[in-house]
């Protein structure tokens, strides 16, 4: 138990560093190029992985990593991209916290994980949450920024179980690197195509895509691909929750704005919802149910008193 509570404290690491995400790609980066976006921040992320590890692709995983990086990279990063564009932070991260149920049900039909209660519960109970957390008002809805965002969610979902059903093959580090490479190099010809020149960036676009690269890229990947490998999928698609709720504690301290009732009620349920899917929950209500178990119904109890 102690050992799965390590490895969910390294996954949080992800979701943390990916709510962040939203907020710079909007705030700092130049719009129009989703496609040079997502080359820029999954290229360096890559060889800098790859300089770390210093492994290339081997047999199988050559072309491997070409799909995991088309699904969990290339397309990934520019829906994102595109989605933090056209959306409000509160619907798109809305929207991404659907992942965990998608998550379970394509690890029920790829890997034989069935759902388990707790992570069912858990995902119904955090998706409220962040809909109580996010959705506070009235906000303007692009349709093509829903379809992006509901994209990249499915398909990073997908992509997420591919890498964990591969992922005793390799370690986490060359896998990463991998992925994030293949992704920028297959994104490169399509972003020259569709978008003309890279962007001119500026002091803080650098910087931006510095951060998006290094942190929320090859940091956060590695630690979620090495959760996958060693927690069930439906436990680190709860724990992906995290994610709007890294979104919403930073718009509020950069903001100075204090919380709504009905904010920290979403809060707390999707914290709830995280917890419910941890393999501890699971342990406590086992234990629970072995002492219910284990404690003689009453009129048992009454006829063991008479008979000593």
């Amino acid at each position: 138990m102690e050992v799965n509570f390590r490895w969910a404290l390294v996954t949080a690491m992800a979701p943390i560093a990916w709510g962040t995400t939203y907020f710079v790609t909007h705030q700092f980066l130049p719009p129009g190029y989703p496609l040079y976006g997502a080359v820029i921040r999954a290229l360096p992320a890559g060889l800098l992985l790859l300089l770390i590890g210093r492994k290339l692709p081997r047999g199988a995983w050559w072309w491997k990593s070409l799909v995991l990086g088309t699904i969990n990279m290339s397309a990934f990063f520019a829906l994102v991209y595109l989605a933090a564009q056209l959306l409000p932070t509160s619907v798109a991260s809305t929207i991404m916290a659907t992942s965990p149920v998608v998550m379970m049900l394509l690890a029920w039909s790829l890997l034989s994980e069935r759902p388990k209660v707790l992570h069912l519960t858990g995902a119904g109970v955090g998706i409220a949450g962040v809909c109580l957390m996010l959705l506070t008002g009235a906000a303007a809805v692009d349709p093509l920024g829903v379809l992006a965002s509901v994209a990249a969610m499915v398909m990073s979902s997908f992509g997420f179980v591919l890498a964990k059903r591969w992922s005793a093959e390799v370690d986490v580090l060359s896998s990463t690197s991998w992925q994030l490479i293949a992704g920028g190099v297959v994104l490169l010809p399509f972003a020259v195509a569709v978008e003309g020149s890279p962007p001119s960036l500026d002091g803080p676009e650098i910087i931006g895509f510095g951060y998006l690269s290094v942190i929320a890229t090859a940091l956060a990947f590695v630690a979620w691909f090495a959760g996958l490998r060693h927690l069930s999928a439906g436990t680190v698609g709860l724990v992906g929750l995290l994610n709007p709720v890294t979104g919403v504690l930073l718009g509020t301290t950069i903001a100075g704005e204090v919380l709504t009732a009905q904010q920290l009620c979403g809060l707390m349920l999707t914290l709830l919802g995280i917890l419910l899917g941890q393999p501890v929950a699971a342990r406590l209500v086992a234990m629970r149910r072995q002492r219910g178990r284990a404690r003689p119904a009453g009129p048992a109890r009454r006829r063991e008193r008479v008979g000593r």
